[in-house]
């Protein structure tokens, strides 16, 4: 089992590093002719930021005016040459949200047409990249986002409200950038790549409307203030002209270097999906019940193989405890593979946090579940109580890797075995 659980952390470290964001910058800026013109100014938000803009600034043949990044805090690596590094709360705003957000606005205030700003935009870009509009404040969006996190709200779903509520998406940023021309370059982290999701879409016409953000406001019972209420029904921009985008990197990327990295490994890979979408708990109980059927009867594939999946899962939070989507998938897949042998299951966020914790994660095998009874701790009581974390420290079995510079949704995989394994 040792042997496949080093496997396991194998395939998941060598895809999480093959997509980081540094080639996937000098890939979007290589051979083009930007033509500069007048000054250059980059801007970078999210988990990312840090990592995209060294690239940026290492591939980019022209003199930089001016560089900011805006990231998560312990996220950004040192110092960038010509860059004012900010660092800011996820998946909360904070005080330095907003500060951040505002020297940013500075920094493309008052440009021309023959001026360039480069907007790299990766995972996380939602909460950390913010300015309320209107007169609403940071208490209106630190309730808005606490309560679409705890309704179990998709990402798109979040998006969609918090971005007419935002002085800075849905494409209000790019406005803010006019006249002067817009290069976007977004690490995906949107199951389907929609560019207006990611980071809620700052540099994009919006394709969503102020009638659909009613519509997650009633599905799930929200409560808003008046203020709220008044700045919902504005619409953003349906129209923007001063943007070029490009996305690169995706989950479908991360899948497939799982695939090539459990195959080296002597495993014959199946990818099951890139665009997990459902409850976490769920999740894990489901991919356990594929790796049942694949112990017992040989399907969908004979061992040695590796099940993966992609996507970003929800939770529904119900207890008080402390954990992550991830850490509750691999919960939810020790206790659906309780008992068996040659089996390990791993959840793990590509960008190296989950939840309000420090892990990443969680991997799991047959016999987790039963460590964690010797120590008289209920899976079922603590998946109730969303207590993940807790208990997959107990067992020994939580992902640290540490931010990782890139963020492209999550990665599930079990590996199942042969006898001899």
């Amino acid at each position: 089992m040792q042997k496949m659980r080093s496997d396991a952390e194998k395939i998941y470290t060598q895809a999480i590093q093959a997509s980081l964001p540094d080639e996937a910058v000098k890939k979007a800026v290589a051979g083009k002719n930007f033509a500069f013109q007048g000054k250059v100014v980059i801007i970078a938000v999210g988990k990312a930021a840090w990592n995209m803009a060294k690239a940026a600034a290492e591939n980019i043949s022209h003199t930089i005016d001016k560089g900011i990044v805006l990231t998560k805090y312990g996220h950004s690596q040192g110092d960038i040459p010509g860059f004012e590094i900010l660092e800011a709360g996820h998946p909360l705003p904070d005080e330095n949200t907003i500060a951040g957000t505002e020297r940013i606005i500075e920094a493309v205030t008052g440009l021309s047409e023959k001026d360039t700003v480069f907007f790299l935009i990766s995972g996380g870009g939602s909460a950390l990249f913010e300015k309320p509009a209107g007169n609403l404040c940071l208490e209106d969006f630190l309730d808005i986002t606490s309560q679409l996190l705890k309704c179990g709200a998709d990402i798109v779903e979040m998006n969609t409200v918090r971005k007419h509520l935002s002085a800075v998406k849905g494409g209000r940023f790019a406005a803010l950038c006019a006249p002067a021309k817009v290069y976007a370059i977004a690490l995906s982290d949107i199951l389907g790549d929609r560019a207006d999701s990611i980071a809620s879409g700052p540099a994009c016409s919006d394709q969503s409307t102020s009638a659909e953000a009613w519509a997650v406001v009633e599905k799930y019972g929200l409560k808003l203030t008046e203020e709220m209420k008044e700045q919902l029904s504005v619409e953003t921009p349906k129209e923007i002209r001063n943007v070029e985008m490009q996305i690169t990197g995706s989950v479908t990327e991360l899948c497939n270097q799982a695939a090539a990295a459990a195959r080296a490994l002597g495993y014959q890979p199946m990818i099951l999906t890139n665009s997990l979408d459902c409850e976490a708990k769920e999740a894990g109980k489901f991919l356990a019940a594929v790796g049942r059927t694949v112990l017992k009867d040989g399907l969908p594939l004979k061992p040695p193989c590796a099940l993966i999946c992609g996507g970003e899962t929800i939770v529904r939070i119900t207890g008080s405890g402390k954990g992550g989507r991830n850490q509750e998938f691999a919960l939810a897949a020790a206790e659906g593979i309780a008992g068996m042998e040659n089996i390990v299951a791993a959840a793990v966020g590509s960008d190296g946090t989950d939840g309000p914790t420090d892990a990443a994660g969680g991997i799991v095998d047959g016999g987790t579940a039963a460590r964690l009874k010797e120590q008289g701790i209920s899976v079922s009581e603590i998946l109730a109580d969303n207590d993940s974390n807790r208990a997959l420290q107990a067992a020994d079995a939580l992902i640290m890797t540490g931010p990782t510079g890139t963020n492209v949704n999550d990665l599930y995989f079990m590996l199942c075995g042969s006898a001899d394994e």
